[in-house]
């Protein structure tokens, strides 16, 4: 072989070692990345051409493929849209998916790794390729309740098993019909879109798990007295300082108890009926005498910081480092910088429930392809070990007394021993109050955890309160998971 054809062999050689090194990366490596780009408009039209996976709610149909007779092939169908729009999110020829839609795209679209050999079945075939079914976590009994209960307000609702993480409830209103973003229509489609953006509530924000959070209130409370007895130094019945009024440190600024005076009345009042009662002052103190680090590693322990996914990313709930003394005294009764998700403080009542573990919450039970064969089986997982089980059983006692003769009476059901917390996040001068409750039941066997966020003050103002309006949600809540 002379010189020349011997480099146009190598040249050529190059060629083909560059061209499989290229066609691998961008099959295998980078396949998943390319498939969820927006911009990937080949993509998204052939996904609307396969019969796209059902979701479920036990036996309930949540979210369907039905024959389209376009182009399209197929049509995403949600029947009852506004009720599950949270969970499902919705599946659009216009931008991102989201919900269960976007975050488990690749199953119900039948290109996630396990549906290979299907797709290649389904070639050989010549059969319509199928997307696999997603099986939830929720009780469409349970989701109904929750959004009867919420009716017309702003707000959220979650609920949770607290021996499994199961989720069985997630209601986010005002809500929105996904059917109105799932049409072929492209410029329908982003009309919809617009108005739906442009709404007042913001109907497209799914608050169980994001949106701009909310101050928690009194249910942090919850967080400060959990990292109080497991400090060893305190017990519920340790006395604190009980003042009427106390000056924050460095500051001009001065708290007081929501209903007045001092709490309770003494001149120093337990850790435990200060939760009971629901007072400022001394939590504020307990909280600056914990220091940062102790009340934060507690958040921590009961989630706070992290990005969970149940599968869709839910935005963390924070405690940030304070700039001072009062700042600190001010976030340990959730005021100051504070910010949660009803998913978060859910956690944290579920880990009470459960004995001080918190199980990892998840919306999705199995995933399964078309010939019923499992692909995904969801197995309750711990999180973490948030507090010891004797402070657990201590701070589930706390929490019935504050049902039974305490602040968040409301919640209260006849035969049952409810625990819970309710919380009213004041939010500036002149803006109306963010309402809580969180909490679960029955006492000595939880069934389920809950938490509801009410905002705007519940249509009241300033003169709405965690106990009027979110613990009666939640109550009719937990009534349906115990009812069933």
């Amino acid at each position: 072989m002379n010189k020349e054809l011997r480099r146009v062999s190598v040249l050529l050689l190059a060629m083909f070692l560059a061209l499989c090194a290229s066609t691998t990366v961008i099959q295998v490596v980078q396949q998943e990345q390319l498939q969820a780009d927006s911009r990937n408009t080949r993509t998204l039209y052939a996904s609307f051409s396969v019969e796209r996976g059902p979701i479920l709610a036990g036996d309930t149909v949540i979210a369907q493929s039905v024959p389209s007779g376009d182009e399209y092939k197929y049509q995403r169908v949600y029947p009852q849209g506004e009720l599950y729009a949270p969970v499902t999110g919705y599946f659009t020829i216009h931008g991102e998916n989201t919900g269960l839609e976007g975050s488990l795209n690749d199953y119900l679209s039948g290109r996630a790794n396990q549906q290979f050999l299907d797709r290649l079945n389904a070639i050989l075939t010549g059969q319509n390729p199928r997307g696999a079914t997603v099986q939830t976590t929720i009780d469409p009994v349970v989701q109904q309740a929750a959004w009867d209960a919420l009716g017309g307000l702003q707000g959220a609702v979650i609920a949770i098993e607290p021996s499994t993480g199961r989720i069985l409830a997630m209601v986010s209103t005002p809500s929105f019909d996904p059917n109105l973003l799932a049409g072929h229509n492209q410029p329908t489609v982003i009309e919809n879109y617009d108005k739906l953006l442009a709404a007042d509530g913001d109907p497209l924000i799914n608050r169980t798990i994001g949106g701009a959070l909310n101050p928690p209130g009194s249910t942090f409370k919850l967080v400060v007295a959990s990292a109080a007895l497991q400090s060893g130094d305190y017990t519920p019945e340790s006395q604190l300082p009980n003042p009427q009024s106390l000056t924050l440190p460095g500051t001009s600024t001065t708290i007081t108890n929501s209903e007045g005076g001092a709490c309770g009345g003494g001149e120093t009042v337990s850790v435990a009926d200060a939760l009971r009662y629901s007072c400022n002052i001394p939590y504020a103190e307990l909280g600056g005498a914990l220091g940062y680090d102790a009340v934060d590693e507690q958040a921590r322990a009961y989630g706070f910081e992290d990005a969970f996914a149940v599968p869709m990313k839910v935005t963390p709930s924070v405690f940030p480092e304070p700039e001072s003394d009062a700042q600190l005294m001010l976030q340990s009764f959730g005021q100051g910088n504070d910010r949660v998700t009803p998913f978060q403080m859910a956690m944290v009542s579920a880990s009470i429930a459960n004995g001080g573990q918190l199980m990892r919450p998840n919306l999705v039970e199995r995933i399964s392809a078309p010939d019923l064969s499992v692909l995904e089986q969801f197995e309750p997982e711990m999180y973490n070990r948030a507090i010891s089980s004797g402070v657990a059983a201590s701070m589930t006692q706390m929490m019935v007394a504050n049902v039974a003769s305490g602040a968040a009476s409301n919640a209260r059901i006849s035969g049952v021993d409810v625990a819970g917390k309710t919380g009213t996040a004041q939010n500036g001068t002149n803006q109306p109050h963010t309402l809580w409750f969180t909490g679960f039941a029955p006492a000595t066997d939880p069934k389920v955890a809950v938490a509801v966020v009410v905002e705007n003050g519940g249509g009241q103002g300033q003169s709405g309160f965690g106990n009027t309006i979110a613990a009666p949600i939640a109550k009719k809540v937990i009534e349906a998971v115990l009812n069933r």
